[in-house]
């Protein structure tokens, strides 16, 4: 078998294997927790969104929820379901920093839960609600390097339910970006899939304080 029949059987298995992106078919969620703080000063600012307003006094806000295979991720699906008016995407700005945040992680996560958008984010308010989020971070008064892993160590302190292999600190630009946290459809905590568990080395990552 030549070298291109062997590359054009491999591409079809591939095809073969490929998972539709098909609303409600997903195999857990990923919960993604945001420090506004290095966002706001990565870009968020600059962009002037609201969320960096320092009278909203944000720490780790919801990213979003996201639907997951264990391998891989389904985006931007297909559904029936109505797209959220514009008072329900603001009613999430308290945990997610602004209307237009959770308007988006409704179009790119949400359309793939097999949810309305009203149920995908209380589905998303309560997963959120139900982790304790270390209270020293709010506390710092100015800006820190850290290794990154006494973030997740903090976690896991805080919320014993939770394992090493559910849990995962990422960084971006030398910065603690965010905590991923891997729940079952049920909202229950679970091992994350090898392509999530991705923890940042840094023994010297920046955090900011909450100005």
């Amino acid at each position: 078998m030549t070298f291109a029949a062997r590359a054009l059987m491999a591409l079809a298995l591939c095809a073969g294997t490929a998972r539709a992106e098909t609303p409600g078919d997903f195999d857990y969620y990923v919960l993604a927790l945001s420090w506004s703080p290095g966002w706001c000063a990565r870009e968020g600012a600059a962009r002037g969104s609201e969320q960096c307003d320092e009278s909203r006094d944000l720490g780790w806000v919801l990213h979003g929820l996201w639907p997951q295979y264990e391998t891989g991720w389904p985006d931007y699906c297909t559904t029936t379901q109505a797209a959220p008016s514009r008072r329900e995407t603001a009613a999430m700005a308290d945990i997610m920093g602004s209307g237009g945040s959770a308007w988006h992680q409704w179009k790119k996560h949400g359309t793939c839960a097999g949810l309305s958008s009203r149920a995908y984010f209380e589905t998303a308010r309560e997963a959120y609600g139900a982790v304790r989020r270390p209270e020293e971070f709010r506390q710092l008064e100015d800006e820190i390097t850290l290794p990154a892993s006494l973030v997740e160590e903090a976690f896991l302190r805080d919320n014993p339910d939770l394992s090493a292999d559910g849990l995962t600190v990422t960084c971006r630009d030398g910065m603690v970006q965010e905590v991923r946290i891997c729940l079952t459809r049920d909202l229950e905590p679970r091992d994350c899939g090898a392509d999530v568990i991705r923890d940042c080395s840094l023994s010297d990552a920046l955090m900011l304080p909450i100005r």
